[in-house]
């Protein structure tokens, strides 16, 4: 008996889930190895954190998806070395260490968020990123109303009504629509002390341009409709500092101010992975800036053959980090390791298809971008709710998903209101779990890593 090819794949999102669905035929062994237990539908946490959805509506059980699969094997953990030499991945989950042997390997390990050197930024301007991130901002929106409501001093509550988003690409535009839409049409008779629709929005980017890559008519559009609805659209405006109480900006004249708001969000620039850099250690692959790594156009590595890197951690010819391009790179992945394993000649080269970009912006309000087509409005609207429909992973995902969507969109309720003190303050509880189980625990949460604990403070703990 001979034994079956081993794969081993790590990450469970687009890029990890479509490459093991894809091999489902092939004469292989498959191990999937994900530092989370399901897998996210990324572009959808923005309405995890507004509470249209809930955070099962959107990651589906890798486990169940997989189930059906005798081929592939779902291990939880993270991923700490990676030995092209050995050809094996070490993995650990809390203290329990696990090294698992490849023939082929797939490294679809995403991205984190990126603040440009200001790693402390995170703590008090959360990305959007995980579902941890979502469930923490849902309870920093949500919480700030409440806040707001028992608040006495004027100062403090403009402070407190003011709700600041960095990024003016896709997840920013829909972040800042859709906590206007909260404002102004959900909580509106909700209060008593306040008024909820006097709340200040604000979306700041660095670039000159509202979501830059859909082009300038598409562009200007969504500027126009977010500033209909209240955003105050502030651009050419690069952050400086953040803090717990506010932000520091520098305008286009240099000049300095200070907006004071007790809720920010991070959705400005995106880091690889910091696997990439283990594969650039070993292989003498190069990084761009972002970590990601210059892949060949068949997306292995040099003298590396049986290395596949894809979705956002690749840099080739300037395709996007979308989901599309996850799933497309998974497919050709596993068409190569199948020819391989068949021993047929060298995979032909990637050639990336782009099916488009869309942003929501409010509800009936979208932009999208499908070739040379340009839609707006309503239409666009439609189209991005079918395509996004498509893409979650399961029937019963699209029906609850769909069922939220009628309460949001067509009445003026959100299903997913419910916030905890867990939810907001979680995170530092993470960061020292991370402290003493793995540092790439940090990686998930968009912080650097704490400085080691003495043994008396962690006692204290």
């Amino acid at each position: 008996m001979t034994t079956p090819h081993r794969v081993a794949i790590i990450g469970s999102g687009f890029g990890g889930l479509f490459s093991a669905q894809s091999l489902r035929t092939a004469d292989v062994e498959i191990t999937l190895i994900g530092r989370t237990t399901h897998h996210l539908f990324q572009p959808l946490l923005y309405q995890v954190a507004t509470g249209i959805l809930s955070p099962g509506s959107i990651a589906p059980s890798t486990r169940e998806v997989l189930a059906s699969q005798k081929n592939a094997r779902v291990v939880l953990g993270d991923v700490t070395h990676i030995d092209l030499a050995d050809r094996t991945v070490t993995h650990r989950l809390l203290d329990h260490e696990t090294v698992t042997p490849y023939d082929s390997l797939i490294v679809a390990a995403g991205a984190g968020q990126s603040y440009f050197g200001n790693d402390h930024f995170a703590e008090y301007a959360p990305g959007m990123k995980s579902i941890d991130d979502a469930l923490e901002l849902r309870g920093r929106i949500f919480g700030a109303f409440e806040l707001a409501e028992v608040t006495t001093d004027p100062d403090e509550l403009a402070s407190i009504m003011t709700f600041v988003v960095v990024g003016a690409g896709p997840t920013g535009v829909e972040m800042a629509g859709q906590i206007a839409e909260l404002s102004r049409r959900t909580l509106r008779r909700d209060f008593r002390h306040i008024d909820p629709t006097s709340a200040r929005v604000i979306l700041l980017d660095a670039a000159p341009k509202v979501l830059p890559t859909f082009g300038d008519r598409l562009g200007v559009n969504a500027r126009r409709e977010l500033e209909r609805i209240g955003v105050e659209v502030h651009l050419d405006t690069m952050v400086t500092d953040v803090d717990s109480t506010g932000i520091e900006v520098r305008d286009p004249d240099g000049t300095t101010r200070r907006i004071n708001s007790l809720c920010k969000v991070w959705a400005a620039g995106v880091q690889a992975s910091p696997l990439g850099r283990q594969l650039a250690e070993q292989s003498g692959v190069e990084l761009d800036r972002a970590g990601r790594v210059r892949v060949n156009p068949d997306l292995t590595i040099p003298d590396h053959p049986e290395v596949h890197v894809l979705g956002d951690m690749i840099a080739l010819n300037d395709y996007p980090g979308v989901a599309q391009l996850a799933i497309q790179t998974a497919r050709h992945a596993a068409k190569a390791i199948e020819a391989r394993v068949a021993g047929a000649p060298a995979s032909e080269p990637f050639h990336y298809r782009d099916k488009g970009s869309m942003a929501t912006i409010t509800r009936f309000k979208a932009v999208a971008s499908i070739g040379r087509v340009r839609l707006t409005g309503f239409v666009a609207w439609l189209a991005w709710l079918v395509v996004h429909l498509i893409y979650i992973i399961g029937f019963k995902h699209r029906v609850t998903t769909l069922l939220h969507w009628l309460v949001s969109f067509i009445g003026r309720g959100r299903a997913e209101r419910a916030v905890t003190l867990q939810q907001i303050f979680a995170r530092n509880a993470l960061s020292q779990l991370g402290d003493r189980f793995s540092p790439s625990v940090h990686a998930a949460l968009g912080r650097p890593p704490r400085p080691a604990e003495t043994p008396e403070e962690i006692d204290a703990d």
